[in-house]
């Protein structure tokens, strides 16, 4: 039977009813929600804390976050769009005049033999610190022979090889995720355990996040609930990690004892690792352990933080050689070794003819004879012949490492007034300087237009170009009145940085003149020319070297600089300017 005409109007009707019906529903629910399954209203409380916790987060926005956001969201490759290019490091480009393209066009070949020859000086403070920079600031990796992977091993490698500990902890904060991050914290773990400083240890656990899977790193993460007494969650993460069959029997022994679920543990000492070796130190009664010629050096430094090593006289000559060994190698306390040497008996009669007698004795037994002479040595003459015959000792076994810190402080007790001409330079020469120089204040010296008001250009934060140029033009004209005034490098270093900066030199003084005898080769200059600003920089780290930029003559500081100005790397010449060109009181 076909529907009438009124039947299907109903129909309409009621379809039209149903959707103004819902549509009214829904407005009434955006504009009031209504809890359906609520009976004491306490849904409606919850939501509405959601509500106003939702709006306070609008409010605050961390400007920061959506900075770093945005350079993240930049940061692209060039061929992929859609693709993101994670940077890790610790300087932003712009800091030191570098960016990011400052490795892109240098074969890694280069930069990898560069790095090794560099790894083979003993880097002046000022050298590492532009090391540092250099290798640190967030660039892309170069395109040829060296992946982003294989660079920042170099870096990882450098960082941990040379125990900056303060620069690992900055780069674990700086970045979040990266290649071989677990490296760099299990060498945090381990220098802490070795430093016998387990409280500071366990804070650098809070660098392991969900992401790294490194059985030695959960461990400690275990133990180290255990030392903040948080049993508990340590039983857990423990019961999660042997049912991953992570763990091991070792292990389970050791932290079942600590956990108190079981009353003894075992007396064997494992030393395949600095973390078993630990656990084994403090859960084993009358702990005793002798270290070997193979034994890890964080093993070394653990014993010797934890006074695990006595001081007292041995017999043994292979266990003197050890400990003095170790000490070479920075794992044990070279002041340690002197205690030792101490404790060492010998006669009247070897004391009193030691200067004789040293030559019949061997190894050790020499150098704590000598030692115990210079103790009882009251003549200053005698005891600088006896401290540098000591220094000769050390060095025929090749162990300079134990001594020159001790030679040093010694050296430095002596009142110079005391010490004989003939000894000055030597004296000098193992005196070693404190890590941080105090600069004087700048004096400023018209008459000589290297130390004139002129330099403020690189003295001063943020110079006045209009002043500086002023004060240039007042000091030439005084300058150019002394008919026997000589232009030294010194000043024509000035004078091209001036130029470079923008600041119009007087026609009369011709730079090139000025400046030919004094050359720069033509690859380094390349360098800055084909923004290789990384490589350069590199280059001239291994130029200054060892070297106290201080000291550095004036045709090499001069071919420094105008490769920096060359680069356009203005604040890193500043810098070296600022140490090297003014007069300090």
């Amino acid at each position: 039977m076909l529907p009438t005409k009124s039947s299907s109007l109903n129909i309409k009707f009621l379809i039209y009813f149903f959707i103004i019906l819902f549509f009214s529903s829904v407005i009434i629910a955006e504009d009031k929600p209504v809890d359906i399954w609520a009976t004491t209203g306490e849904n409606k409380n919850k939501n509405k804390v959601l509500k106003d916790q939702n709006l306070e987060k609008k409010s605050e926005i961390d400007i920061n976050k959506i900075e770093n956001e945005k350079k993240e969201i930049s940061i692209l490759e060039s061929n992929s769009l859609s693709e993101e290019i994670k940077l890790v490091g610790l300087y932003e480009p712009e800091k030191n005049d570098f960016n990011l393209n400052m490795w892109t066009n240098t074969d890694g070949e280069v930069i990898k033999n560069t790095l090794n020859r560099i790894e083979k000086i003993q880097l002046s403070e000022f050298s590492e610190e532009i090391f540092i920079k250099t290798i640190f600031t967030y660039s892309y990796s170069p395109e040829n022979k060296l992946d982003s992977e294989e660079f920042l091993k170099l870096k990882i490698d450098w960082l941990i090889k040379n125990d900056k500990v303060d620069l690992i902890e900055e780069f674990l904060n700086n970045n979040l995720n990266f290649f071989d991050k677990s490296r760099l914290i299990k060498y945090l773990v381990d220098f802490y355990i070795s430093s016998a400083n387990l409280e500071e240890g366990c804070k650098k656990a809070n660098f392991i996040n969900k992401e790294i899977k490194d059985d030695y790193l959960e461990k400690f993460r275990i133990y180290c609930l255990i030392f903040n007494k948080k049993k508990d969650q340590a039983q857990l993460n423990f019961d999660l990690l042997r049912e991953q069959g992570r763990s091991n029997k070792f292990f389970d022994d050791k932290i079942m004892f600590l956990l108190g679920m079981q009353e003894k543990t075992s007396k064997k000492i494992l030393d395949n690792n600095l973390l078993n070796f630990y656990l084994s130190s403090i859960t084993i009664e009358d702990f005793k352990y002798e270290p070997n010629s193979k034994t890890d050096k964080n093993i070394w430094k653990f014993l010797n933080a934890s006074n695990l090593i006595s001081a007292q006289y041995v017999e043994d000559e292979e266990t003197m050689t050890r400990y003095e060994t170790a000490a070479n190698e920075g794992t044990f306390d070279y002041e340690k070794i002197f205690e030792i040497y101490k404790s060492v008996p010998f006669n009247l009669n070897q004391l009193i003819n030691a200067d004789n007698i040293y030559k019949s004795l061997n190894g050790y037994e020499a150098r704590a004879l000598i030692y115990q002479k210079i103790m009882l040595s009251d003549n200053f003459e005698n005891k600088l012949n006896l401290l540098f015959l000591l220094q000769d000792l050390f060095k025929k076994n090749n162990l300079e490492n134990v001594y020159k810190n001790h030679l040093s402080d010694k050296l430095k007790e002596i009142n110079p007034r005391d010490i004989p001409k003939d000894y000055v330079k030597i004296v000098e020469k193992n005196i070693l300087s404190d890590e941080e120089s105090i600069l004087g204040k700048i004096k400023y010296d018209d008459s000589v237009l290297h130390r004139s008001k002129v330099i403020k250009i690189f003295t001063e934060e943020k110079p006045n170009k209009q002043k500086i140029e002023k004060d240039f033009l007042s000091v030439y004209k005084k300058i150019k009145r002394n008919n026997k005034y000589f232009y030294s490098i010194k000043d024509i270093i000035l004078l091209e940085t001036l130029s470079s900066d923008g600041i119009e030199i007087p026609k009369e003084l011709n730079l090139e003149n000025l400046s030919k005898d004094l050359t720069v080769p033509s690859n380094m200059i390349d360098l800055a020319e084909n923004g290789e600003i990384g490589l350069l920089m590199l280059k001239l780290v291994e130029i200054i070297g060892s070297d106290d930029i201080r000291n550095l003559d004036p045709e090499t500081l001069y071919f420094i600089n105008r490769l920096l100005n060359r680069g356009k790397i203005k604040k890193v010449r500043n810098q070296i300017l600022n140490l090297t060109l003014p007069l300090r009181v």
